[in-house]
């Protein structure tokens, strides 16, 4: 569960230093925001966090760079679990699809085996399966095939548009929309999100901006389609359709109300009790947007867990977050964190001070990775080299 008793005990649940925004005015009114607006999400002023964080740790431990870098053990971890999924479609292609057998194999290990694969590709987008961008690129849509929907390429620059732009609105897709507030925000609501959430995080981007289709989006999108006719139709010795069906519903199952996919919701909803003082934007006082989990489904997660420690360093791979977190201690000991991903889910969808509105927004700053909509992607000019920064 959320850590909500280390405030008491330590004076602070988080070790942030607020800054404000630049462009930020003096009330609400300023933004072009109103009052009500403002008491629905969290909004801010204040700088997101982890920049802060991660310039005050190279100060106080510049070795924590030398963390940086592509891990190898990726690839043969993605090779694994894609053969692992490729041999289960293979055993199922005779089993029917509603057999206890055939979902209970596609919860217990699709299910967790596909998400292992979301993460790989949010790993590989951070180009830390290879030091080549392209051998990066071209990985991740190998690692996508068993998910049996095409969507590595588009992840990419939603992801790092979500890194550079943390709670923007308009630009952070990983933010639940206003109409999802509001139909959304009761028990019933939350259930609903929390079994279908792997097609709201996968339709929501293209409602808020779309991407430019590129040669990387068309190559996913011919790789994926002729993996799954070979699959469904043109190896009856070895699959069948159920083989694609098993596939297919482990990556919604993966998505729903599964232990692994909990971490969607842990990430950045806010789980600490906020001061009232604090839902003041003006009062510009940070609120904790971004949580960790140290828990043993971080083994088949590629550490995403860690999650304050990936967001301060996203070009530390998963292999080394665990050291980055023992050097620099001193600075997450103190901040907040969960202790179930399953118990995540469950008070996000029953405790009524946790819901869709429980994130931090932002009206102003960030940019657009990889370009999209023209009013929203005013500086869309980042390099290469920044992304991983």
């Amino acid at each position: 569960m959320a850590r909500s008793a280390t405030a008491s005990k330590r004076g602070s649940s988080t070790k942030t230093v607020p800054a404000v925004d630049p462009k930020a005015g003096d009330s609400a009114a300023d933004h072009g925001v109103d009052d009500a607006t403002y008491r629905d999400f969290f909004w801010t002023y204040t700088e997101e966090p982890h920049r802060t964080r991660r310039l005050a740790i190279i100060k106080a431990h510049p070795e924590v760079t030398k963390l940086c870098g592509p891990e190898p053990l990726t690839k043969y971890v993605v090779a694994g679990v894609v053969g692992l999924q490729i041999l289960l479609a293979h055993l199922l292609r005779n089993t029917p699809f509603w057999s206890w057998k055939f979902w209970a194999v596609a919860y217990v290990f699709g299910a967790t085996a596909n998400q292992n694969l979301f993460l790989a590709i949010h790993e590989i987008s951070h180009n830390l399966a290879f030091r080549s961008p392209l051998a990066n690129r071209l990985f991740a849509i190998f690692a996508n095939l068993p998910i049996a929907v095409p969507y590595s390429a588009s992840f990419r620059p939603y992801h790092l548009t979500h890194h550079k732009s943390l709670g923007v609105d308009g630009l952070d897709t990983d933010l639940p929309t206003a109409l999802e507030a509001v139909f959304l925000d009761s028990i019933l609501g939350k259930a609903f999100f929390c079994t279908f959430q792997i097609f709201f995080y996968a339709l929501r981007p293209i409602t808020v901006y779309r991407v430019p289709f590129t040669w990387v989006h068309w190559v996913n999108l011919a790789v994926q389609l002729a993996f799954d006719y070979v699959v469904a139709c043109r190896l009856p010795g070895l699959f069948t359709p159920h083989s694609l069906l098993y596939l297919l519903l482990s990556s919604f199952l993966a998505g729903s109300l599964h232990p692994t996919a909990g971490h969607f919701i842990a990430e950045h909803y806010v789980y600490e009790k906020v001061a009232p003082e604090a839902r003041d934007p003006n009062n510009k006082i940070p609120i904790p947007e971004t949580f960790s989990y140290y828990g043993p489904l971080n083994f088949f997660t590629y550490n995403v867990g860690l999650h304050n420690e990936h967001h301060d360093f996203p070009a530390v791979p998963w292999t080394r977050l665990p050291e980055l977190n023992r050097i620099a201690r001193e600075f997450y000991d103190t901040l907040p964190q969960h202790r179930s991903w399953i118990y995540v889910l469950w008070r996000f969808i029953f405790d009524d001070e946790v819901g869709m509105r429980s994130r931090v927004k932002r009206k102003t700053g960030g940019r657009v990775v990889g370009g999209g909509n023209a009013t929203v992607a005013k500086e869309a000019n980042w390099k290469e080299d920044e992304l991983e920064a």
